[in-house]
């Protein structure tokens, strides 16, 4: 199902490869010596020693904000200067970024519910309290049960003013399409929640990260300060007693009080960064046109609790693809010759929390979106054992067909030695779980390209720098560069597939951008 003829049989490409060949791949594009020589320079002990120093236990796990990620962040601006690329941020190689961060506050916190004759106390470390939530005092309140399915049907009489306590649907053993139904669940019981004003909502869960989590939010944005709005998801909760007495419990009436209180999350302010350079290109007219390379550099930091290895490397994702980003950077800077069109590097903070970085960047582009012709985002490189099999000398396009970018880099694979591939059943469906999708969402046809969508030890400690294939990735990356000149040195620049309906949204965006 990986072979070309068939991918050109789905979805409308037939028509589109056609439109490809006569206009929007370079009609007899060849590798010049001087361009060989520039990805020549790209080898397997280069990448191994980038991946080594971002994915070391020294930087901790590159959390979004940490100390290592700010090590991460001037390690790759060190690179860029290497590279002698033009420094294109707002202080030097970086677009800094003001954050506000806001952590649940648990001093003073209360929580006890009594049903059945018997008062519990649920403490603290079995609760997680949304970094939207803002002081609270619910005073022996009415408390209703309703079953998660149950929600959406809800009535003001039942649930207005009281605390609601329901139990929130298992996600692990989901696949993709139970996780659609969740999500779209999980909408309407959000907005049922918002409308019904429940004193609280208490969803019970398997477990909860003790402490609770924190949010980032910019600190330009409505609502970034102590005044955030109060979230209607409530709280979540994990606590055997309470779980007992919810089975127990009555469905759809008032059964039992409940007392809450909580004080107000606790903000203080962050600067992140996006690192950002550019090669200039060499046509007097398309150099002020951009073909964007880019990766994460942030990955999940450290473990809270629990024994043995607690560091979240994030060898593979994704130190992976911002080595190959700096890599491919001191590669093509030994250019005699640049391409016609600019060529920006860059690497973004927080795409484990939301994407943050390159939301950011979608918000505050250094270089106009109008004049920014594709992105290839890089993501999971080194790893070729994929859940599927083996992936060596292989990498495939997430969005394949949703633009004439993944045509582009299949030319570049068959040019060295890649097979670049669309996956019949991932390409799709991870087009919209990375980076890409918010520059996509701006109208530029942007993709994400891996080797492996599914590993061993995918957000694990495990994920380290040992396990990459080195020598593969050197051949992934060359064939990376050769599908970048090939876009930048193209006077016409890629384009949406309007045969594909999945691409309407991104179409429409980039005639709105125009």
């Amino acid at each position: 199902m990986r072979n070309r003829s068939v991918l050109l049989a789905r979805a409308g490409v037939v028509v589109f490869a056609a439109v490809l060949a006569a206009g929007t791949l370079p009609a007899q594009f060849t590798l010049t010596p001087d361009m060989k020589a520039a990805l020549d320079r790209i080898s397997a002990n280069s990448l191994s020693g980038h991946v080594s120093f971002l994915a070391s236990d020294t930087l901790a796990g590159r959390d979004t904000p940490s100390i290592g990620l700010d090590v991460a962040a001037e390690y790759i601006a060190s690179q860029f200067r290497r590279a002698g690329l033009e420094p294109a941020g707002d202080d030097g190689y970086f677009e800094t970024a003001n954050y506000v961060s806001v952590k649940p506050n648990y001093d003073g916190f209360e929580f006890s519910v009594t049903v059945g004759g018997q008062t519990l106390r649920i403490p603290k470390e079995h609760v997680a309290l949304p970094a939207t939530a803002v002081a609270l005092d619910v005073p022996n309140a009415g408390v209703v049960k309703l079953p998660w399915a149950e929600i959406p049907q809800a009535t003001a009489e039942q649930v207005n003013g009281k605390v609601l306590l329901s139990e929130m649907p298992g996600m692990s053993s989901l696949d993709e399409e139970g996780r659609r139904k969740f999500s779209e669940s999980a909408r309407a019981v959000s907005e049922t929640l918002a409308r019904l004003k429940p004193a609280l909502a208490v969803l019970l869960v398997p477990r909860v990260r003790s402490g609770g989590g924190g949010m980032l939010r910019e600190a330009s944005a409505p609502g970034a300060g102590p005044a955030a709005p109060a979230s209607p998801w409530g709280i979540q909760v994990a606590d055997a007693d309470l779980a007992k007495a919810y089975a127990e419990m009555k469905s759809g009436a008032a059964d039992g009080t409940a007392t809450f209180r909580c004080a107000a999350p606790v903000t203080e302010p962050v600067k992140l960064k996006n690192v950002i350079g550019v090669l200039r290109g060499s046509d007097p007219v398309l150099k002020d046109t951009y073909v964007l390379v880019t990766a994460h550099y942030d990955h999940l930091g450290v473990r809270p609790q629990g024994q043995g290895d607690r560091i979240y490397n994030g060898a593979n994702d994704d130190a992976s693809g911002t080595a190959t980003v700096v890599e491919l950077a001191l590669a093509l800077g030994h250019l005699q010759q640049h391409p016609k069109r600019s060529i920006v590097f860059m690497t973004y903070f927080g795409e484990e929390k939301g994407g943050l970085g390159s939301q950011y960047y979608g918000r505050h582009p250094v270089f106009p979106i109008a004049k920014t012709v594709a992105d290839m985002n890089l993501e999971q490189l080194g790893r070729t054992d994929d859940s599927s099999g083996p992936e060596i000398g292989r990498a495939s396009i997430t969005g394949f067909d949703f633009s004439d970018v993944g045509a582009t880099f299949e030319k570049a694979g068959e040019l060295t030695g890649v097979t670049v591939f669309k996956d019949p059943q991932r390409s799709d469906a991870f087009f919209a779980r990375s980076d890409n999708i918010y520059l996509a969402n701006l109208g530029i046809p942007a993709h994400t390209l891996c080797v492996a969508y599914v590993f061993p030890d995918y957000h694990q400690p495990g994920d380290e720098w040992q396990k990459l294939d080195y020598p593969n990735m050197a051949k992934i990356d060359r064939m990376i560069g050769t599908g970048l000149l090939m876009i930048a040195d193209n006077p016409v620049a890629p384009k949406w597939n309007a045969a594909n309906p999945k691409t309407e949204a991104y179409r429409k965006a980039a005639e709105e951008r125009q």
